[in-house]
């Protein structure tokens, strides 16, 4: 789903919930225009409004903001080509995945949690 080495370079993302659209920018290695007119563009990127209509971006926000620099920056795709890829099949299979590799590896750590308490 999100290629990391392509986005090695960018900076690791804090433990937080909401991010500013300026920490967002940083974070993702584009300037706070292009994730406005990104939001336009993909409809699953729907940061938070509130106050002032001021955005405030989720974790998972900034997961999907590098997914989409990757798809169109490092892999050159177009924009319909990346919201295809976002959208398509391929994309729920990958989540698909993701999730149960998540489910696996929680599973895991709460047998070594249980272990370790013995």
């Amino acid at each position: 789903m999100l290629d990391q080495g392509s986005n090695s370079e960018l900076p690791a993302i804090p433990a937080k919930r909401y991010f500013a659209i300026g920490e967002v920018s940083e974070l993702c290695g584009v300037k706070p225009h292009v994730l406005r007119y990104w939001e336009q563009e993909f409809p699953n990127l729907k940061p938070v409004k509130r106050r002032g209509n001021r955005r405030y971006y989720q974790r998972h926000d900034v997961l999907m903001i590098r997914q989409i620099r990757s798809l169109l920056y490092d892999q050159g795709f177009t924009i319909t080509g990346a919201r295809q890829r976002l959208e398509g099949p391929q994309a729920r299979m990958e989540v698909s995945i993701s999730s149960q590799i998540v489910k696996q590896v929680r599973m895991e750590l709460e047998e070594v949690l249980q272990i370790l308490r013995r």
